[in-house]
């Protein structure tokens, strides 16, 4: 059994049907520039075991249509709607951006995803998650501490839409913002260059 159940993935992969709805998933995802209808093609394209490259270049649209359209809410002071399948897919690509440059050790570059997440989503958990992530960086943690140290990994709900961001700590979050207090100053300060 394989973690998509018990799907034959070598019958999906000659399935007409099954095919030709990937193909038009993925001609309505360049049409309508749809992250979230990225994500799924990406999820359909990983189940058949697609080459590297075919990955690779649906998660480059994804990244690149996201940070487009986080330049555009910036420029427009909105904030990303946590309830809009679209808008959380934005947020969610932003999102692994950032964990991938803390995973690199490019806590500069993850600092700053955090902060403007922190600024633009409208999600008040999820907007004390980032700031958290973003104080650990500060505080130069390195990812694999931030996550053994700092994430309840056995407190994810697996079925809440949001469960792609990491938000469930050791300590509350009020308690850790307390703690990382000089930090959240600091990032405070840091985006307000984003409020005018």
């Amino acid at each position: 059994m394989n973690e998509f159940g018990d799907i034959n993935i070598e019958a999906l992969k000659n399935n007409p049907e099954f095919l030709a709805n990937i193909k038009r998933l993925e001609e309505e995802c360049k049409k309508e520039e749809s992250i979230a209808k990225g994500y799924q093609l990406l999820d359909a394209q990983l189940l058949l075991e697609a080459p590297e490259d075919k990955i690779n270049e649906i998660f480059t649209f994804i990244v690149n249509h996201a940070f487009d359209r986080l330049s555009e809410y910036l420029v427009e002071k909105k904030s990303f709607d946590m309830t809009n399948a679209e808008e959380l897919a934005t947020a969610r690509a932003i999102y692994e951006h950032g964990i991938q440059r803390y995973s690199e050790n490019d806590k500069k570059g993850a600092k700053e995803i955090f902060l403007v997440l922190h600024h633009t989503i409208n999600h008040d958990e999820l907007k004390d998650a980032m700031m958290i992530h973003a104080c650990v960086v500060m505080a130069g943690k390195t990812f694999d501490e931030f996550i053994e140290t700092v994430v309840d990994t056995e407190g994810v709900d697996v079925n809440d839409p949001l469960a792609f961001f990491i938000q469930t700590f050791t300590q509350p979050n009020d308690i850790l913002l307390t703690m990382f207090a000089n930090y959240v100053k600091q990032g405070k300060e840091e985006l307000q260059v984003l409020e005018k």
